[in-house]
């Protein structure tokens, strides 16, 4: 029987899926799915596969008694649709992992062939296949883990955000292969720049280190009962987002979140099955139901072919996507949300600083040339432009960005694109604009459609 094992594992070895770098991943909160069965992951998988995401990022905690159970089916439904997974343990949620638990979790779960293998051409590894393992945080334990890799193989890429790139790539004698970086939204009401990813590419550079890099379309939280109530910019973030990926290049990207409710930056589906914890943390509303995002994966693939090849495609299939919050800024009692959070350093202000009343949107176009954009909110119409023209320039073809202000409209949001008299594309279906208010506070989350 040992035998035997031994030789389906050999096999199975050598029909894992062995990936080189600049793969895009998104991250998964398996805390929020306890409920899930086999068909939603496979569901989750498929939308996933649509927009050329390469795997989800299973972010488990250390006490979770819905683990077993969830990766069983996650694994089950990536092997049945060719997909990979792969794990990032938190420290935070739960407490630290022990190291012993960590270990037998990936000696367990790396030799399943969905688990996402990465081709390691570094440091005379000469191209060998290498499980892909982060973490949330848990620099404390950084010493656990020169024995987790020698146990594992493990090609580890940690989130230890709280430290400095610098820092965090010298714990545990350099234990890193790479470092993810959590710092995903700006500080305060000035767009997201690249100087955090520049410095942790910096900071791996001499050893020749991986950098996975994160792209956030939002953030807001209230969540009483976790003690977390704030919001960030979220205004042109995501498609400023990935041009600045363009720039950057980096190993990886991390897409943050496909489900992460609680924080309101998730891109995928929104099922009732998954908000548990709006009740479990006390919080004044689900701001997330009824609130797609669906929107934001409408460019995926073209975002990521570009990022992947380094070119723009010759040919793609025209479309608009557009976002907006429900509400005015003062139309509703803030909620007791603070713009910022002091915990990080940063200084906090009023949130309605840090948002537009606006309606944002973005064009994925052949050229620009005899286009128009018109927004109708409840019926009231207004005539776009672009803001933002691809890194080519205009007329070329790229994603065009801009936006317009709600004033005093509100109802349904029509975004439509059209050249020369001729509907190109239409954004619509999303929750409308209304100053009422649900329980007498302010809903900070954005609609994409």
């Amino acid at each position: 029987m040992q035998l035997l094992i031994a030789a389906l594992t050999a096999v199975a070895l050598v029909l894992m899926p062995v990936h080189a770098a600049k793969e895009v991943f998104a991250h998964m909160i398996v805390g929020n799915l306890p409920e899930f069965t086999l068909s939603d992951w496979e569901d989750d998988i498929r939308l996933a596969q649509a927009s050329k995401i390469d795997a989800f990022v299973l972010n488990i905690a250390a006490k979770d008694p819905s683990n077993d159970k969830s990766l069983d089916l996650a694994f089950e439904a990536a092997n049945a649709l060719n997909f990979s997974l792969f794990f990032s343990f938190d420290y935070l949620a739960q407490g630290p992992w022990p190291q012993a638990n960590v270990t037998a979790l990936l000696q367990k779960f790396t030799p399943n062939p969905a688990y996402f293998k990465h081709q390691d051409n570094n440091n005379n590894n000469a191209g060998r296949s290498r499980p892909l393992v982060s973490t949330f945080e848990g620099p404390d334990s950084a010493a656990d883990w020169p024995s987790i890799k020698a146990a594992t193989d493990a090609f580890f890429v940690p989130d230890w955000s709280s430290k400095t790139a610098s820092d965090a790539a010298a714990l545990a004698g350099g234990v890193v292969d790479g470092l993810f970086s959590f710092n995903a939204w700006p500080d305060g009401a000035a767009n997201m720049t690249t100087d955090g990813d520049r410095a942790f590419q910096a900071a791996l550079a001499p050893q020749k280190k991986a950098y996975m890099m994160p792209v956030s379309p939002w953030f807001f939280t209230n969540l009483p009962g976790f003690d977390k109530n704030w919001l960030w910019r979220g205004d042109e973030l995501w498609d400023g987002r990935w041009r600045q990926v363009m720039e950057v290049v980096p190993d990886f990207v991390q897409i943050l979140t496909w489900n992460d409710y609680g924080e309101s930056h998730y891109i995928g589906p929104v099922r009732k099955k998954e908000l548990g914890l709006f009740t479990t943390a006390k919080a004044p509303l689900e701001y997330v139901k009824g609130v797609t995002h669906d929107g934001w994966r409408k460019f995926l693939p073209f975002y990521i072919e570009v990022y992947k090849t380094g070119k723009v495609p010759a040919e793609v299939e025209e479309g608009v996507a557009a976002y907006y919050r429900t509400a005015p800024a003062l139309a509703c009692p803030a909620g007791g949300t603070k713009g910022n959070n002091v915990d990080f350093g940063q200084t906090e202000v009023a949130p309605e600083g840090l948002v537009e009343d606006s309606v944002f949107y973005a064009a994925l176009l052949k050229s620009d040339e005899g286009v128009t954009v018109t927004v109708s909110i409840g019926g009231k119409q207004q005539t776009g432009a672009f803001t933002r023209a691809p890194a080519a320039g205009a007329g070329t073809l790229g994603v065009y960005m801009g936006s317009v202000p709600l004033g005093e409209n509100t109802g349904d949001v029509v975004v439509t694109v059209s050249r020369d008299g001729q509907t190109v594309a239409t954004a619509e279906g999303g929750k409308g604009i209304s100053t009422e208010c649900e329980n007498n506070v302010q809903n900070w989350n954005a609609v994409a459609v």
